[in-house]
């Protein structure tokens, strides 16, 4: 079994957070957003990770923990569909395409073997939704057979409350219909085309939580909600020291918390020191910044090596001192799960 994981993208929507990073190495509890997903795929599975946006720091990450995966840089980003093309080398049989930015409960196990009991030739995971405006919705019947996807419907047009999750099973025959070296969207481009030639395209529902970590507030929210599942309070990596207060927040490696400040709903990478009396809620702490005694910081997110002063009051906002790396876009280019 192999397993496509599509780790590239700049995910402006993170920045200034992805400006030194790619989007999959974000830290969630202490381990980068991909080792995360990768550790629930089957045992033996083999990965081939779809990149083209900082490809070195992620091949740097596992060949230091030892990893085996195969890094397939694009030469530009291709989409869903021709990243997924790319790998067509590596792929001998029914395999997985799963977006690295998507963190959940899915059971791979359990979603592989609906698949092949169905005898389908694409499953997509399912996921409800209170408000489905904004996304492909998929329209099921009591079987799982997906028979239409109607792109973000008006809530009482919908099908169903079911959309696209993010994580697909496939056989090798769907390869065949993705020209190669394009820009192709597996959602928008292929899938419907299965519908139409009446190929077995299946949805799999699962129960859970799923969170798509585009934007800071579900980049917080994830670690919020793995450490809640997890029952721990907060955690600390390694050389962290606190004299504060911690609420449901995560430290990277060799932070420093002095006495009096409090951090609730946040995340701090590696090598921050936080001041004394200093308050901190809802927000993201690059690596290497400095918070000063007494500050305030909520909402927001400090980019790495960042300083901010004394008494200092930051409110929804980004902190970004410095000029946007050559090349960065100013906005994002594309998303097959949802809009904006």
């Amino acid at each position: 079994m192999q397993a496509i994981v599509l780790a590239g993208g700049f995910g402006t929507r993170l920045a200034p957070l992805t400006y030194t990073r790619p989007k999959p190495m974000l830290p969630i509890l202490g381990r980068p957003m991909i080792h995360h997903l990768m550790d629930q795929l089957p045992r033996g599975t083999e990965v081939i990770l779809a990149t083209n946006y900082r490809t070195g720091m992620i091949q740097d990450y596992f060949d230091d923990v030892g990893r085996d995966i195969v890094i397939n840089e694009e030469p530009e980003p291709l989409g869903t569909g021709g990243a997924t093309k790319y790998a067509e080398e590596y792929i001998d049989d029914t395999f997985l395409v799963l977006n690295s930015d998507i963190i959940s409960s899915l059971d791979f196990q359990r979603f592989i073997d609906f698949h092949r009991a169905r005898d389908a030739t694409a499953t997509i995971s399912l996921w409800p939704v209170d408000d489905v405006s904004a996304f492909g919705v998929a329209d099921v019947e009591p079987d799982g057979r997906i028979t239409d996807f109607v792109e973000k419907p008006r809530p009482e047009e919908a099908p169903s409350n079911l959309i696209n999750a993010g994580a697909y099973c496939l056989e090798p025959e769907v390869l065949d219909r993705i020209p190669a070296g394009e820009m192709v969207s597996m959602e928008n481009d292929i899938f419907p085309g299965l519908i139409v030639d009446g190929r077995r395209f299946y949805g799999f529902r699962f129960d859970g939580f799923w969170i798509d970590v585009g934007r800071p507030s579900s980049y917080i929210e994830v670690n919020v909600t793995l450490l809640e599942r997890k029952n721990m309070p907060y955690y600390m990596g390694p050389g962290s020291s606190v004299d504060g207060t911690l609420k449901k927040s995560c430290l990277g490696d060799n932070v420093f918390i002095a006495s009096g400040a409090t951090l609730e709903r946040c995340v701090a990478f590696d090598d921050v020191a936080i001041g004394s009396d200093a308050s901190l809620y809802n927000c993201v702490i690059g690596e290497g910044c400095q918070v000063g005694a007494g500050a305030t910081v909520h909402n927001a997110v400090v980019g790495d090596s960042e300083e901010i002063e004394d008494g200092a009051s930051v409110s929804g906002t980004a902190v970004w001192s410095r000029s946007k790396p050559d090349g960065y876009p100013d906005k994002q280019i594309g998303n097959p799960l949802k809009d904006g």
